[in-house]
């Protein structure tokens, strides 16, 4: 599974209150580390219910609740969810074309259905880390040019 940042229109932002629960909610389950967790689940008018929470779930579910928190949106999206071209362009916030000139220049596997491009979610996602690398090696870079000629970064 992956996080992603697709936003259905349908969603609306949390409440105040909300924002407050998935604040504390998060640092519980960040205190608790990130192995397996048994949770007991208590719903009003309904009997408790306790089971255990891969450390996985833990992981994913800490970060869900930090963006909450923050007043995020988030949707959880498979790693293997075919997006739409726009799905996916949203994803890296860019436009639609300049995500189908990446596609059409091979630097993200693609495949069509029917007359349309579908993106694998896990595509993408590799895209996205790859890019995310290539800027911190070229951040790296400077710094090391700027220590080398003294301006002090």
């Amino acid at each position: 599974m992956a996080l992603a940042s697709l936003i259905p229109a349908s969603q609306v932002a949390a409440s105040e209150t909300e924002k407050q629960e998935a604040r504390t909610a998060s640092r519980a389950l960040s205190r608790l580390g990130h192995d397996r967790v048994r949770v007991e689940a208590v719903a009003d008018n309904a009997p408790p219910q306790t089971f255990v929470l891969p450390a996985a779930a833990v992981r994913m579910l800490t970060d869900i609740l930090a963006h909450l928190a923050e007043g995020k949106l988030v949707t959880v999206i498979p790693s293997e969810a075919e997006l739409t071209t726009q799905q996916a362009a949203d994803m890296l916030n860019v436009s639609r074309p300049y995500l189908v000139k990446l596609l059409e220049h091979d630097l993200i596997p693609y495949h069509h259905v029917g007359t349309h491009r579908r993106v694998l979610c896990s595509d993408l996602l590799a895209y996205r880390a790859r890019l995310a690398q290539t800027r911190r090696n070229a951040l790296a870079e400077l710094v090391a040019e700027g220590q080398e000629i003294g301006i002090g970064y």
